[in-house]
């Protein structure tokens, strides 16, 4: 049996949204992210054959916003997805 931390725990509750939380929910309010993907769609690397299949064009769509909306360098940024999980 695994014991459980305080986070997980009773204070889960008690879990108070941070600014870049509550920034991201307010751009998914804002930006219309799958007309913006339907844009770029024909655009967008379609592989043949097999290999590495391309990151979703939503998905790069909000880490490009992302890089730019808190100034963040390539590896910066590719840091700050390994640290934040949504």
């Amino acid at each position: 049996m695994r014991q459980t931390t305080l986070a997980e725990g009773s204070f889960a509750k008690y879990k108070k949204a941070t600014r870049k939380e509550k920034f991201l929910a307010q751009m998914d309010e804002i930006i219309p992210w799958k007309d913006l993907s339907e844009v770029i769609g024909p655009h967008y690397p379609k592989p043949k054959g097999s290999g590495r299949r391309p990151i979703g064009i939503e998905r790069m769509l909000r880490i490009h916003f992302m890089q730019h909306w808190f100034n963040l360098s390539d590896p910066g940024m590719e840091e700050a997805l390994y640290d934040m999980p949504a």
